[in-house]
């Protein structure tokens, strides 16, 4: 049986942590055949982003076309774009292919503070989101998207319906940490659903929501529903945070453990609860 081809857009990340070498870990892990097309190339570690090298929008869609006019591609995720002119080009061309799209909207650094202009975030929410499968934003690039801040899972579950009502077909907002569990929000129109995990205390974190997203991708690609893609991204990304959580690779944040975590266990899925809409 052939794998199923995946698709990452975004950034190169020279430490190996995040971006593009974060999903390639991910997708082949999981079994898919991963393809990339680049947006940018960085200079960074796991201390500090030293330079951004923007490629040019043309070449971008180059990829992109030459990519799918060849090999197809069963879901396709996005991560760093960080140009508005770019993300409506994609938006343009994803629109045409037509298939399962996992949109990361990375829009703010590990500091949650924000790296684009205005214009990226409204990119965003008039052109890409309304072609998303799923969108992931975290907590802060939520408030980003919407325009207003949350600190209570009520709050937060409001954020995740308005962002469903720009257009993402699903939203999984990764709330953060409640007390001792890492919560997240899912939202496809009915019931706001809490999917909760152990907090798991570590500074290997750099690259999980690509991970994240990735994976559902991959999932996604492969067949499974929307929930269940959801569910063994989840599963696999804790058990890459558990593998690498004592690791000291580097001085500051550093990479999940994604081959330690290749034997991750069914008993790592999150509980689920519900909040009514």
């Amino acid at each position: 049986m052939e794998p199923a081809k995946v698709l990452t857009i975004g950034g190169s990340d020279s430490g190996g942590a995040a971006g593009v070498q974060a999903d390639i870990k991910t997708i082949t892990l999981l079994g898919g055949y991963a393809m990339s097309v680049l947006t940018a190339v960085t200079a960074q570690n796991s201390v500090t982003v030293a330079a951004v090298e923007f490629l040019a929008p043309e070449f971008v869609i180059r990829q992109l076309d030459v990519v799918l006019e060849d090999y197809g591609a069963a879901a396709i995720k996005t991560g760093f774009i960080g140009r508005a002119d770019l993300i409506e080009r994609l938006a343009e061309r994803l629109a045409e292919w037509g298939g399962p799209l996992v949109v990361d909207p990375v829009l703010v650094n590990h500091r949650g503070e924000s790296m684009f202009p205005p214009e990226v975030t409204a990119a965003y929410r008039a052109k890409l989101l309304p072609r998303a499968t799923l969108v992931t934003p975290n907590w802060v690039e939520a408030a980003v998207l919407t325009g207003r801040s949350a600190h209570t899972l009520p709050e937060l579950a409001d954020q995740a319906q308005q962002l469903h009502e720009l257009g993402a077909r699903a939203v999984l907002l990764k709330a953060g940490r409640f007390g001792d569990e890492q919560v997240d929000l899912y939202f496809a129109g009915q019931t706001v659903q809490e999917m909760r995990a152990p907090h798991l205390e570590t500074s290997n974190t750099h690259g999980s929501g690509d991970t994240l997203s990735a994976a559902i991708a991959t999932g996604l690609g492969q067949g499974l529903t929307l929930p269940q893609a959801i569910e063994r991204a989840q599963q696999l990304t804790q058990a890459a945070l558990l593998a690498a959580r004592e690791w000291k690779l580097g001085a500051g944040h550093g990479p999940l453990g994604h081959m330690s975590g290749v034997l991750y266990s069914g008993g790592m899925a999150r509980s689920r609860g519900s909040r009514k809409s």
